[in-house]
């Protein structure tokens, strides 16, 4: 949360319900099916694998968004590919915070995952939702591409992870 008015927000409640209309404005199900198309289309070259979570009010039992980042990786099992190649893209829209954990298959430093958080959050500030998350996929499936081993030869269309978005 940001200064005074992010403290506020979250004591009267309005970060929650900020939160909720967010997520029911822009990410309608036309969008959501959107993105789990372009993570489709994008994982076919290489063999990592992204997933979306979006969290509309996120939970008291946590209130550092990289911590409920990590919680939200395990308990959604990312880190569950056979080449440990799983990155989890976190929105928390009540807290307006944007966090990507990867896993330890991927060769890529922290300050190129923090770039594209950057990116979408000037995006998201601009209120281009759509556009920004896109842009936001298409940067992570570029890191992807060139850190990940390719598809071996005949298991091409392996997925292991789901590529609708997750809203909790």
């Amino acid at each position: 949360m940001q200064g005074r008015r992010g403290k506020w927000k979250e004591l009267t409640g309005w970060a929650g319900v900020e939160g909720q209309w967010l997520r029911r404005k822009h990410f309608t199900p036309e969008f959501l099916a959107h993105i789990a198309e372009r993570i489709k289309r994008c994982e076919a070259g290489h063999t990592g694998e992204l997933m979306v979570a979006v969290e509309a009010v996120s939970p008291a039992h946590e209130p550092d968004s990289r911590l409920r980042a990590l919680e939200v990786f395990g308990k959604l099992r990312v880190w569950d590919t056979p080449l440990n190649t799983g990155v989890l893209l976190y929105l928390a829209l009540d807290r307006h915070s944007i966090q990507i954990v990867a896993d330890r298959g991927i060769a890529a430093d922290d300050e190129l995952w923090r770039q594209v958080c950057e990116r979408l959050q000037n995006r998201l500030q601009r209120k281009e939702y759509a556009a920004g998350l896109l842009a936001a996929v298409e940067d992570i499936e570029n890191i992807l591409a060139g850190r990940c081993p390719p598809p071996v030869q005949g298991d091409a269309a392996r997925n292991d992870l789901p590529d609708e978005p997750v809203l909790l």
